[in-house]
């Protein structure tokens, strides 16, 4: 379990002036293209590294970890200066990390974690992912107020620490309200395709959706996929079926202002700033950082003007 450390603003800026820019040679693994935030995060990972005068090494893995193993051996191989990776599972990683550690680069995990020693990775920048949970359970316990609430939930990629701990942190927030229960979960692997072809089967499975209450979806996309299944069907998404989910992409402010969702919970896609300011104070003057930065995470609802925000993300990358 990472030290629920949080790294504010203040001592980020202290850093910063502290330290030069980053004219260094890094790799960046990143899992794919397989959302709208994952877009984002590679956009503004290029953005910060052009800022910053780092020659970006990128590898696209498309959702396989066997690419991910990969390309992290060819960063090595290169001798690249550290290593930026944004894991598509928590399990597997121990042998290439070590080769990793020997080779004297360091390693910065992005917006998911990993099951291995901590020793094995400079630090972890994400979110609290169960607590992105917790807090879309806490919502929709809040919203049904006492009424009975079935749920279907659409998990992440199986094995991924966001679709793990999105989970446990859901579940948390609903224990022991008896009205609220999952009635079905199966993973929509984090897309939008897989997102509507699971949802058609939910809502085929509870009587054309009349027995469903509300939909929990582990990412945006997955929803708005969920989204048009549920209109599909006959009936008003938002209404008929809560929808709830967390990234907030730009595309479900669009929902949002339409009725067609209800919440939201931010996950920023800039992990890149806090990991190589992290990079900068450790390679300058050996500043090592806690093994957890921890990126902020906030509830939007339909009362928080989804339109505006809609066009403040939409240049983003999404």
């Amino acid at each position: 379990m990472l030290r629920k450390t949080f790294w504010g603003t203040a001592a980020f800026a202290s850093l910063v002036l502290a330290a030069p820019s980053l004219a260094q040679t890094i790799g960046f693994s990143q899992i794919g293209s397989e959302s709208g935030w994952r877009a984002a995060e590679t956009t503004l990972t290029h953005q910060q590294a052009e800022e910053r005068g780092i020659d970006l090494k990128f590898a696209d893995a498309q959702q396989k970890q066997e690419n991910q193993i990969k390309a992290l051996r060819s960063f090595i191989a290169q001798g690249v200066d550290a290593i930026l990776l944004a894991p598509v599972v928590a399990t597997g990683w121990e042998s290439v990390l070590e080769e990793a550690k020997e080779a004297e680069i360091p390693v910065v995990l992005l917006d998911r974690t990993v099951d291995a020693p901590e020793d094995l990775y400079l630090t972890a920048v994400t979110s609290d992912l169960v607590h992105e949970g917790n807090v879309a359970g806490q919502w929709l316990v809040d919203a049904v107020a006492g009424e009975p609430c079935n749920v279907v939930e659409l998990q992440g990629t199986t094995g991924s620490s966001p679709a793990i701990d999105r989970k446990a942190g859901f579940e948390e927030a609903i224990a022991g309200h008896d009205n609220v229960k999952i009635i079905r979960s199966q993973t929509g692997d984090f897309t939008r395709t897989k997102g509507k072809e699971v949802m058609e089967s939910f809502l085929k499975a509870e009587d054309g959706g009349r027995n469903i209450c509300a939909l929990y979806a582990h990412n945006d996309d997955m929803a708005v996929g969920a989204i048009q299944a549920i209109k599909e069907a006959g009936l008003k998404p938002g209404d008929d079926i809560l929808v709830v989910s967390i990234d907030a992409v730009p595309d479900i402010f669009k929902a949002m202002a339409e009725g067609e969702a209800n919440a939201t919970v931010e996950l920023t896609p800039n992990m890149a700033g806090p990991a190589f300011d992290a990079l900068a104070a450790y390679m300058t003057n050996g500043t090592t950082p806690p093994k957890w930065i921890q990126t902020e995470s906030k509830l939007y609802t339909q009362e928080d003007d989804p339109m505006a925000v809609y066009e403040q993300k939409k240049g983003l990358g999404y």
